[in-house]
């Protein structure tokens, strides 16, 4: 079907992620979506244009920064967000008109930590002008840093994952001499891909054990089938569930509504340093507690990817 001829409800399957940050599941979607929708049908702009429109936007934000005055405040956190609707536009476009590109992940990715580094400094420059105080230079330079610090964490663990994902593959191919080896499945992905499994493990697992080894007798007039071929799944979240139980069902509650148990990223930070502070003419103790809820959920993800390990470590036993 045509680009041009697709329903919203279409289009938000397309660009919309299967999970993402509540600020952009709850305030930027329902807007962007159909703009990106319109953009399609009506314009030939691209992907690589809305990320500039982004950045410059960014830009000017950072000038509104600057200027210090409450009104100004308001004034850049508006245009703060404005920005970052545009900077989740490009990606949409991209998936609904195929025009992506690794060039334009690399640029939206250096432009996103630009405008972070502009709004903080002229954040900090504007308030220091504004009252003399120089914890608010000490805070620009905070705010960069624990921006960077989260999207290196969390480049690192995808890299650390990646890495156990395809050792354990590689130890299947040997075991198995590559003949199984496309049936192996990862417990997150399944759970991600469908949030319900949450509760039907549960429901499997209170189940007794001869009901769940009961076979199913054909019937008479039935040819038994051929055994199908299983997906070995491969759990390298089980302690961390173990320890943690109503994690489960808090995931499942919130991923039905696209949003990602990661509730304070670097989205959510940046959004109540350089929104909510601003507005709320409390740039510094915004930013605090902010800063202080984005470090909790960074090393409950490392304590996650701790336990993860030592799944892996016995995954890789039981093929020894």
């Amino acid at each position: 079907m045509p680009t041009e001829s697709l329903p919203l409800a279409e289009v938000r399957r397309i660009t919309e992620k299967k999970r993402d940050a509540w600020w952009t599941v709850m305030l930027v979607d329902p807007v962007a979506t159909p703009l990106v929708r319109l953009l399609a049908r009506r314009t030939s702009i691209t992907p690589n244009q809305i990320t500039w429109g982004a950045f410059l936007l960014g830009l000017v934000s950072a000038g509104l920064f600057l200027l210090g005055d409450w009104r100004w405040l308001v004034a850049g956190a508006v245009v703060y967000h404005l920005s970052f609707v545009l900077d989740c536009m490009d990606g949409k476009l991209a998936r609904l008109t195929g025009q992506g590109s690794v060039f334009g992940a690399w640029l939206d990715f250096v432009f996103d930590r630009i405008r972070v580094m502009a709004c903080a400094f002229a954040l900090g420059a504007g308030q220091y002008n504004r009252t003399g105080e120089t914890h608010f230079i000490w805070l620009a330079g905070l705010v960069v840093f624990l921006d960077g610090l989260r999207y290196i964490n969390s480049l690192e663990i995808f890299k650390t994952r990646h890495t156990m994902r395809k050792q354990i593959k590689s130890r299947i191919r040997a075991a198995r001499q590559a003949e199984d080896a496309d049936s192996l499945a990862f417990m997150e992905d399944l759970l991600r891909e469908n949030p319900s499994a949450d509760i039907e493990q549960d429901l499997t697992r209170a189940r007794t054990p001869e009901e769940q080894q009961q076979p199913t007798a054909p019937e008479a007039d039935e040819t038994p089938a051929a055994p199908a071929k299983k997906t070995q799944v491969v759990d390298l979240q089980q302690e961390f569930r173990r320890r943690f139980p109503l994690y489960l069902r808090f995931r499942s509650a919130l991923l039905r509504h696209r949003i990602r148990p990661h509730l304070v990223s670097g989205i959510e930070f940046q959004m109540a340093v350089f929104i909510v502070g601003p507005l709320v003419d409390a740039v510094l103790p915004v930013a605090l507690v902010a800063g202080g809820l984005l470090l909790a959920f960074e090393l409950a993800i490392i304590y996650k990817l701790l336990l993860s390990t030592r799944d892996f470590a016995r995954t890789l036993d039981t093929f020894d």
